[in-house]
């Protein structure tokens, strides 16, 4: 039967990120199965954002997470939530990172339908989070089941929130990355490395790849790094050697097609990251692609791939263990083509076919446990701002 659904994302949609490709895909594959949807998101009415997504005014800037995420909060952001809720009759709303101080939380407070939360983020016991703990506890009341996108981030739940979560992976839409056509000239002959991200944000790791990097140049004539995101590109190469930053190409922040097509335009994607990542939705659309994969032996890297057997791992922050790592792997085309083989095997579980599909099963409990309605009616006191 098709249902209702509004989705909430804390986040600006003009700053692309997990959290935001995960609400759209996520969002697209529901609409392209029949669903009714809507998505509430930090921004201004001008910018330019899919059909389904309302925005709900402007996004600031706010360091959160080792991140600077663009959230939207306040008494017009609340004003304009209400609004959205009362013009739209969801059979089940659906709020992405409930506690993160933006829209989320608003609709959690608000909301009259059920409500199914995902945490996201498998962020540690936070001084922010003992401090807003009455705020937290009005807004889990609120919510009828939970999802998490990783084993670490339903811990979260369990450690923290006095609660579990049904684990739910981050989905990907496979044949978009393994139908991209590579990009014109890549990745030629001597070998190509592949990075995505925020290169000037410290935990995304582009610092230790940049060392691994320089240590290979010498014994790989014609190796080269080809970047996709967005950053310094002057300050990230400041101080190279003029061979090793010669053979770096910046392609700046580019479209999901584009990013597609760079997966299938390198040898191998390298993810070197050093924490604060709850599931690792890039190594997903670079199995996608085909591309073998390296990435730092972070919990939930390690749990997409594996532990190990659908890509290669190395010690986290060790440039010189990256670099040897690489190096075994770039000429070793039999080791590349068995970590392709597993990721394969795996991808089934990351399609967001079968995705949407557990997350509707979630969306359906939720409507069948509370009759269709909230788990409390709105508080008649003002929404604590």
């Amino acid at each position: 039967m098709a249902m209702k659904i509004g989705i909430v994302s804390p986040y600006s949609f003009a700053h692309p990120g997990g959290v935001q490709g995960h609400i759209r895909d996520l969002a697209e594959t529901l609409i392209e199965t029949g669903h009714e949807v809507s998505v509430l998101a930090p921004g201004d009415r001008d910018e330019e954002v899919p059909s389904y997504v309302v925005s709900a005014g402007r996004a600031i800037p706010v360091k959160y997470n080792g991140s600077v995420a663009r959230l939207s909060f306040g008494p017009l952001a609340a004003t304009r939530v209400r609004r959205w809720l009362r013009r739209n009759d969801f059979d089940v709303l659906h709020v992405h990172e409930p506690l993160s101080p933006s829209l989320s939380l608003l609709a959690c407070v608000l909301a009259r339908s059920p409500v199914v939360a995902t945490f996201h983020t498998a962020m540690p016991r936070s001084r922010a989070l003992a401090a807003g703990r009455g705020i937290a506890q009005l807004v889990l009341e609120k919510i009828t089941a939970r999802i998490a996108v990783s084993a670490h981030a339903r811990r979260l739940q369990v450690e923290h929130l006095g609660g579990g979560a049904t684990e739910i992976p981050n989905g990907v839409k496979v044949s978009r990355f393994a139908e991209a056509p590579p990009l014109p000239g890549w990745p030629g002959d001597g070998g190509c490395l592949g990075f995505v991200g925020r290169f000037d944000e410290p935990r995304k790791g582009f610092a230790i790849l940049l060392d691994a990097f320089a240590a290979l140049v010498p014994e790989h004539p014609g190796l080269r790094l080809l970047v996709l995101g967005p950053g310094d590109t002057d300050k990230a190469v400041a101080g190279l050697d003029p061979e090793v930053r010669g053979r770096i190409d910046f392609l700046g922040m580019a479209s999901d097609e584009v990013k597609a097509r760079m997966l299938r335009s390198v040898d191998i994607y390298v993810a070197p990251n050093t924490g604060g990542e709850s599931f690792g939705m890039i190594l997903t659309e670079a199995m996608a692609a085909g591309t073998p994969i390296v990435a730092s032996d972070l919990n939930a890297f390690r749990r997409v791939l594996d532990d190990g057997a659908a890509g290669a791992l190395f010690p986290v922050g060790d440039a010189d263990a990256l670099a040897e790592t690489i190096a075994k792997l770039l000429p070793d085309n039999e080791l590349k083509k068995s970590y392709v083989a597993k990721a394969d095997e795996l991808l089934p579980d990351f399609d967001w076919s079968n995705v949407a599909e557990r997350v509707l099963e979630v969306y359906t409990a939720a409507v069948e446990a509370t009759g269709g309605t909230a788990a409390r009616e709105t508080p008649p006191a003002p929404v604590p701002l």
